[in-house]
């Protein structure tokens, strides 16, 4: 039996990756851990809270994540440009799961700051789920 959030993040990265208007812009740079030579911009998955949620019959998990953009050009409009084409590329589109049920995916938030480094942009948006388990 898989973890349905581990299996949410393997549908959520392979997502992205094939729609062309985040590939247009970050390439194929999804992560859950980003290596060391990276180039801006980037999209990394986490964190990610997965909390029982049963009821009668049903083994549940409410599921909390983060999808965060990485940029460090000057501004926020590259990270605003991506962090759209994100949101649009997991708006009402089928996150087919294998082995548990998605209930629902939606975006909540998304906050956009800049890294302690002077540098880098950050889109961080936060996400929901819930998926039924067999």
């Amino acid at each position: 039996m898989t973890s349905p959030s581990l299996e949410l993040q393997g549908a959520i990265v392979t997502r992205l990756k094939a729609v062309a208007g985040v590939t247009a812009l970050i390439g194929q740079r999804v992560y859950d851990r980003v290596p060391a030579n990276a180039i801006f911009p980037y999209v990394t998955l986490g964190p990610m809270d997965e909390l029982s949620d049963d009821a009668d019959c049903i083994t549940g998990f409410s599921i909390a994540l983060d999808i965060n953009v990485w940029s460090r050009a000057v501004g926020f409009p590259e990270a605003k440009r991506i962090s759209d084409a994100v949101r649009g590329a997991l708006r009402d589109t089928d996150l087919a799961l294998t082995d548990n049920a998605l209930v629902y995916f939606q975006h909540r938030q998304t906050v956009f700051s800049e890294d302690p480094d002077g540098l880098t942009n950050r889109a961080r948006m936060s996400f929901e789920a819930f998926a039924e388990q067999p």
